[in-house]
C-alpha cells in the first residue's frame, strides 16, 4: 500500500471537489435558467437547436452526478476511512465527469467553427485549421479517458500529465483561433454605417468575451495540472469549464431577441429585415435560408449589401421624374417599417403602399 505523497491533503483533495462541486452547482443553476429562458422565449425554434439545448442540459446534469458521485464517495460512504485515502483508487465518475467536459466542449466548439466557415465566405482552410483542432482536443481526450482507466490510483495520473496537458492546451488554442477568426471576419463587415457598425462591434465583443473566459478556464485547468499534479485542485476548475461552454452556446440562443429587435423566432414582419436572429429565417432581400445559416450569417449578407441598398434607397427617394411609379409625400414612420433594423426613425422616404421588400 503507498501512502499520500506529502504534498497531499484533506484540503486540496476532498476540499478542492467540493468548493468546485459547489461552484458547479451554482452555475449549472444559471444553465437550467438560461435553458428555461430558451424554450419560454422560442417555443417553435428549429428542430435542430432544440435538440442540441437537451441535449446539452442532459450532459450537463450527467456531469453533475457524476461530480456529486466522486465527492459522496470520499465523503460520505468512506468517511474517516484513512485506508481509501491512502489506497485513492480511481472511481469510474472521475474519469468519466472529464469525458463529459470534453464532448460539451467539442459540440459548443463546432458549432463556432459553423459561424467561422460562414463569415470567412467559405473559406476552406481556415474553417479545416479551427475544426482539426476541436477535433484533436477531443480524440486526446478521449485517449485520456482509455489511459486513465489504466491507472491503479488518483495520483498516478501524473504519469499522463503529458497527454492531459496537450488536451488542455489545445482547447486553449482552440479557443483562441475561434475568437480570433471571428473578430478578423466580423470587422470586414463594416460599412461605415453607423448602426450595422455598432452591431458588428458587438458581435466582436461577444466573441472577445466568450473565448477569455472559457480560455481563460482551460488555462488556469492546465496551469494546476502541471503545477499540482499530485491533488485534484485542478480538478475543481475543469468542473466548472464544460458548463462555461454550455452556457456561452445558451447566451447565443437567448441574445436573439435582444439584438434583432421584437419579433419571435419565427414570426414574419412586414418588412423582412430582422438582423442577426439565430436559427431563423432570412431577409426576403438576400433570399430563403438554407439549414445551416444562423443569424450571423444573415447580418453579414445584409452589411454586405448595406451600400447596395443606400444606393437604392437614395435614387428611390430622388423625385426626379413625375412619371416615377414611386412618389413621395412624406418620410416613413417607426410603425411603417417595426422591423427594419437598418433605418428606424431615419429620414428615408418610402411609399406607405410598399413593403421595404417590395421597395426594393
Amino acid at each position: 500500500m503507498s501512502a499520500l505523497p506529502v504534498s497531499v491533503t484533506i484540503d486540496n483533495t476532498l476540499g478542492a471537489v467540493l468548493v468546485g462541486f459547489a461552484v458547479s452547482c451554482c452555475i449549472y443553476g444559471i444553465l437550467f435558467s438560461q435553458v428555461f429562458t430558451y424554450f419560454s422565449n422560442y417555443p417553435e425554434d428549429r428542430v435542430v437547436y432544440k435538440f442540441l439545448v437537451v441535449l446539452l442540459l442532459c450532459m450537463e446534469t450527467a456531469d453533475q452526478v457524476m461530480i456529486g458521485h466522486i465527492l459522496y464517495f470520499y465523503g460520505i460512504t468512506n468517511y474517516a476511512n484513512i485506508l481509501v485515502l491512502l489506497k485513492a483508487e480511481t472511481t469510474w465518475s472521475i474519469i468519466l465527469q472529464q469525458t463529459i467536459g470534453a464532448i460539451v466542449g467539442a459540440i459548443v466548439k463546432t458549432n463556432f467553427t459553423l459561424r467561422v466557415w460562414r463569415f470567412s465566405e467559405r473559406n476552406v482552410y481556415i474553417t479545416s485549421i479551427v475544426m482539426v483542432l476541436v477535433l484533436s482536443q477531443l480524440g486526446l481526450s478521449l485517449a485520456f479517458t482509455v489511459e486513465a482507466f489504466k491507472l491503479p490510483t488518483i495520483f498516478a495520473a501524473v504519469k499522463i500529465r503529458t497527454l492531459g496537458s496537450i488536451a488542455l492546451g489545445a482547447g486553449v488554442l482552440t479557443d483562441i483561433a475561434i475568437a480570433v477568426s471571428l473578430c478578423y471576419f466580423l470587422n470586414r463587415l463594416r460599412t461605415g454605417y453607423q448602426q450595422s457598425d455598432t452591431l458588428v462591434s458587438s458581435l466582436v465583443r461577444y466573441a472577445i468575451n466568450t473565448g477569455a473566459v472559457t480560455g481563460a478556464v482551460s488555462l488556469t485547468t492546465l496551469i494546476l495540472y502541471n503545477l499540482m499534479p499530485t491533488n485534484l485542485v485542478f480538478a475543481a476548475t475543469y468542473f466548472i469549464l464544460s458548463k462555461f461552454y454550455a452556457i456561452s452556446f445558451m447566451a447565443t440562443l437567448n441574445t436573439r431577441r435582444i439584438v434583432r429587435g421584437k419579433g419571435t423566432d419565427r414570426q414574419v414582419t412586414s418588412n423582412n429585415t430582422n438582423l442577426f436572429h439565430l436559427g431563423t429565417r432570412v431577409s426576403a432581400v438576400v433570399g430563403p435560408r438554407t439549414d445551416l445559416e444562423d443569424g450571423w450569417e444573415s447580418a453579414y449578407t445584409l452589411t454586405s449589401s448595406q451600400a447596395q441598398m443606400s444606393g437604392q434607397t437614395k435614387s428611390l427617394t430622388s423625385p426626379s421624374s413625375s412619371s416615377s411609379p414611386y412618389s413621395y409625400s412624406r418620410p416613413y414612420s417607426h410603425g411603417l417599417f417595426p422591423q427594419n433594423s437598418y433605418h428606424p426613425g431615419t429620414d428615408t422616404f418610402a411609399p406607405q403602399s410598399l413593403t421595404y421588400g417590395q421597395a426594393l
